[in-house]
Order: structure tokens, then sequence, then C-alpha cells
């Protein structure tokens, strides 16, 4: 094993200046190959079709059911406060017979709730409803912003 010393005094010509972009060069070009095969990994997810978001006025009837949750989790029929869940699944079937026996469509419930309240109370109307066997819910929303 040699080792070449330059003699006291010696030229800077042989000194070399440049940086070796070389390991640079590799390191890059290894942290490319593993992003190309980690990334379709990361991204692949399971299909699903996601509903687009829609601004269209709600067209109401005169038989729709219209419920409102406030912040602290009372529920309102219109503007009457319903006094509990029993209440309420009395009036939502008294509202069900009453469009099967007038051979009217069957009443659809509206349901506006605070965005403060918790889902426990929207929740609890559902299942309500689903007990009692009204066929369509729709939440009505404030419209996002435009632009």
């Amino acid at each position: 094993m040699a080792v070449n010393i330059p003699a006291s005094g010696g030229d800077d010509e042989d000194l070399n200046a440049t940086i070796n972009t070389t390991p640079l060069v590799d390191v890059m070009l290894v942290m490319l190959i593993i992003f190309l095969i980690t990334i379709p990994v990361v991204i692949a997810v399971i299909p699903v079709n996601l509903p687009q978001d829609t601004d269209r006025p709600t067209q109401t009837k005169p038989t729709d059911i219209s419920l409102s949750i406030d912040a602290n989790g009372k529920v309102y029929w219109g503007v009457q406060p319903v006094a509990d869940a029993q209440d309420l699944s009395n009036r939502l079937h008294q509202a069900l017979q009453d469009s099967v026996n007038n051979g009217t469509a069957v009443p659809r419930l509206h349901v506006r709730a605070d965005k403060d309240t918790r889902f426990e109370n929207v929740g609890r109307v559902i299942l309500i409803a689903q007990q009692t066997g009204i066929p369509q819910m729709a939440f009505i929303i404030e419209p996002p912003p435009k632009g």
C-alpha cells in the first residue's frame, strides 16, 4: 500500500476543487425508484362513487314533514316543540297513516339540524323515522358560499 504525499511547497495545480456529484445522483435515483414503487401502494383505495355537491332548491309538498333540531338537541315539528321520542314517533306514525287514508303521497321528512348539535340527536330522529316507516328523508343544509 503506497501513499502519494506531495512534496513540501508543492503546486496548487494538483488540487481538485470540483464537487463530485456522482453520489448525489446515485442517492436521487434511489429515492426516485423508492417513490415510484411506493406511491401506487399509498394511492390505491377502494373505488367509491362520492356524491357531487349540488345546489338545487328544496321542493316541498304539503305532505312533507319539517323537523328542526336546535343546538341543545331539542326537536321541533314545524315550529312546535316535540315533548319526547314517543311523541315524535306518534306524530310521525299519525302523519303516515293520514297519508295512507287520504291516498296522498307518502310524506318525506325534512330534517334541519343546527351545526353545533351532537350527531346523537340527529341519529335518534333518524332511528325513530326508520322505526315508524318513513321511507324518505332529506337533510336541509346551508349551501356552500359561491367562489
